[in-house]
């Protein structure tokens, strides 16, 4: 009597669904995994009916304007009807389905007309105004220091000869015939003196 019993599997023991053997002669599953089957055949044909046209009708003119949770819901029938054979789409869907997909919406939206020309004069109104910023600032500046003239400069070429500074190839060096310290233009008037500021 008690091996009859049915005894419980230990915990560390997969659970296994096996088919009961019934009066008939045939197998079938016990009622929780007929359940689960139907379920599941429930969710993988859920896709074969397929939406109706006035709700894809015009989608590419109302599908910036509609809820972005009515436009998911709408992908995601869509992505459920993609799955069956696509014969069996109908054409609205598969048109809906490309303009979700690829159509100019959200980043891929087409510029407004005009934005070229707003951005070029913008653009330029930038440049013009940092033009002016930069004039004012020269007006109002110092003038260049003493050490920025050609008069100064090739005196301190000849300070590096006196000097005998960078003997191989610098200004001291035999033949030279580079600038040296010699960078800006000369300038109107007597030399620096060494005790101007």
């Amino acid at each position: 009597m008690l091996r009859s019993l049915p005894r419980a599997a230990p915990s560390s023991a997969p659970l296994r669904v096996q088919p009961h053997r019934i009066h008939t002669n045939t197998w079938h599953l016990p009622a929780a995994a007929c359940l689960f089957e139907s379920r599941q055949h429930q969710k993988r044909h859920a896709g074969i009916h397929a939406i109706s046209n006035p709700t894809l009708a015009g989608i590419e003119k109302r599908w910036e304007g509609m809820p972005p949770q009515q436009q998911a819901d709408l992908w995601m029938a869509l992505r459920d009807r993609m799955k069956v054979n696509w014969h069996e789409m109908t054409l609205q869907e598969k048109k809906a389905a490309y303009w979700i997909a690829f159509g100019p919406h959200g980043p891929r939206s087409l510029p407004p007309p005009g934005e070229g020309k707003k951005i070029f004069w913008y653009t330029m109104l930038g440049v013009g105004v940092s033009g002016v910023i930069f004039l004012l600032i020269r007006t109002q500046s110092r003038p260049a220091p003493k050490t920025m003239t050609a008069q100064y400069q090739a005196m301190t070429n000849e300070y590096l000869k006196a000097q005998r500074t960078e003997p191989i190839t610098g200004v001291s060096s035999e033949g030279y015939t580079g600038k040296g310290m010699i960078q800006s233009k000369p300038r109107k008037g007597p030399p620096p003196d060494e005790d101007e500021d």
